[in-house]
């Protein structure tokens, strides 16, 4: 039997947008459709303002990333690109320090999309550069729908590992930090083959590695302890103002968390410190490379149970609803 196809139809951006700064910007900076362009680029973004002073140019929006609280800004054009949207990019750039920079336009001319290229080549990892064509497609008479195609972005694989180099061969655990670099690279590239909901930042030579999940002063962490032979999945709560509550919140659920996970977590509340922790532990040598396919497998099936049992969680959380002895 023949199906009936719905036919695939492109929008003009303008029939649906007449302006960049009071129709398109205001429906992009919202929350569901900010998160279909953090997913082109790979990241999880949190609104931090719209139309924000950055030297002497208004930004369109300031995002933070929840994978490390850098900056994103992201500049807006629903036309072909200009030297002029270039020259404030760059000065957001040299305003921020540290930061990505998300383009977004109808069309990128050849030589914009070079500029971006040779940013991303001549820049240190401080700094990030993407350039998004925005289309609008409809099938039969169904509402238009956005898609971000990615026109350039950062080698962020080549610079991690350049720059990896170069700290490793002054380090001396030179043995150790070559160890933990490519155990990340490695469990990176599984993850993105696996379709993990988690996304790693970029490998380092260190024993841990970050994953955002969904809210700033909070992140999933995995680890390698070569001393005590460990690998751990923890979730991070670092904020001075909600990583108690936030921990005393999720006690609360404690045993339902256990219980979605499939395995006891170790609390931490650590009440002289900033931070909390609450991790799930394996016993593992780390150092054993024949031991690294089984140990991604974990790593993966956890950090999946981790954002199941906390992404939806932590995002709701109100710090004002523990009543707790801090918080008086």
């Amino acid at each position: 039997m023949v199906k009936n196809l719905g036919k695939l139809e492109r929008v003009e951006l303008r029939d649906v947008w007449l302006t960049e700064d009071r129709e398109f910007t205001p429906w992009l900076a919202q929350e569901e459709n900010l998160s279909v362009l953090a997913e082109a680029i790979g990241m999880e973004l949190e609104l931090e303002a719209q139309e924000k002073d950055v030297g002497p140019f208004r930004a369109d929006i300031l995002c933070k990333s929840l994978g490390d609280d850098s900056w994103v800004l992201i500049e807006n054009q629903i036309e072909r690109t200009d030297h002029k949207h270039l020259g404030q990019l760059l000065t957001y750039a040299a305003g921020l320090q540290t930061v990505t920079i998300v383009w977004v336009a109808a069309k990128f001319t050849e030589e914009h999309r070079a500029a971006l290229d040779w940013l991303n080549k001549i820049t240190d990892e401080n700094f990030r550069f993407f350039g998004l064509e925005v289309e609008l497609w409809k099938i039969d008479n169904s509402a238009p729908a956005p898609k971000f195609n990615i026109i350039s972005k950062p080698n962020d694989w080549s610079k991690s590992i350049t720059q990896a180099a170069q700290r490793i061969s002054t380090d001396a655990s030179t043995e150790t930090k070559g160890m933990q670099l490519k155990f990340w690279m490695e469990l990176a590239e599984f993850l993105e083959k696996n379709r993990c909901r988690l996304k790693p930042q970029a490998a380092r030579p260190r024993h841990w590695c970050d994953f955002s999940i969904g809210r700033s002063g909070a992140k999933v962490s995995a680890s390698l302890n070569t001393r005590e032979n460990k690998v751990a999945v923890e979730l991070f709560l670092s904020s001075p103002d909600t990583s108690k509550p936030f921990f005393h919140l999720l006690m609360r659920d404690k045993e339902v968390i256990e219980k979605e996970i499939g395995s006891k977590l170790v609390w931490k509340e650590l009440p002289d410190k900033t931070a909390s922790r609450i991790i799930l532990y394996k016993d593992a040598d780390p150092t054993n490379e024949s031991s690294w396919l089984e140990l991604r497998a974990w790593f993966k099936s956890s950090l999946d149970k981790f954002d199941t049992a906390f992404r939806e969680r932590i995002r709701s959380l109100n710090p004002e609803d523990w009543e707790g002895e801090e918080a008086a």
